[in-house]
């Protein structure tokens, strides 16, 4: 399930109850958006989130920009140091993939991947295998 920052700030004490609710239940939690708005570091120590997204304005120019690249390399290390996985949205070019890589972030969404598709299509794209794979897994040190 994914929720945005926006959701975790509203009436933080219930929605903490009701997250781990869901949490014992089995569901995973991701936030969603992560980095724009109003980011909280308390957030993934509090809440039991699983995988967090970094927003896509960091991603978009993260290999041009050196702020935008440092940012995205402390989120994915304080994220798995944590044992949250991370996923980078709007990655649109190979160079995005490559620096995402190489700084093992676990999973790319983008237009590089694929435009959105309705299920029934989906289907198909992965019976053809005509999507480009999620970023490999790579061992944590």
């Amino acid at each position: 399930m994914e929720l945005t920052e926006e959701i975790f700030i509203q009436n933080i004490e219930h929605n903490l109850n009701q997250l781990q609710r869901l949490n014992n239940l089995g569901i995973n939690l991701a936030i969603d958006d992560f980095g724009v708005g109003y980011s909280s570091l308390a957030y993934l120590r509090d809440f039991p989130v699983s995988s967090l997204k970094i927003d896509r304005s960091f991603i978009t120019n993260v290999t041009d920009r050196h702020d935008n690249a440092v940012i995205t390399r402390a989120v994915i290390n304080l994220a798995h140091n944590l044992g949250i996985q991370v996923v980078a949205e709007g990655v649109e070019t190979d160079a995005h993939l490559r620096f995402l890589t190489s700084h093992r972030c676990d999973f790319a969404q983008g237009y590089l991947i694929s435009k959105p598709l309705i299920a029934a299509d989906l289907e198909q794209a992965i019976a053809k295998g005509i999507l480009v794979p999620a970023l490999p897994a790579q061992p944590r040190l």
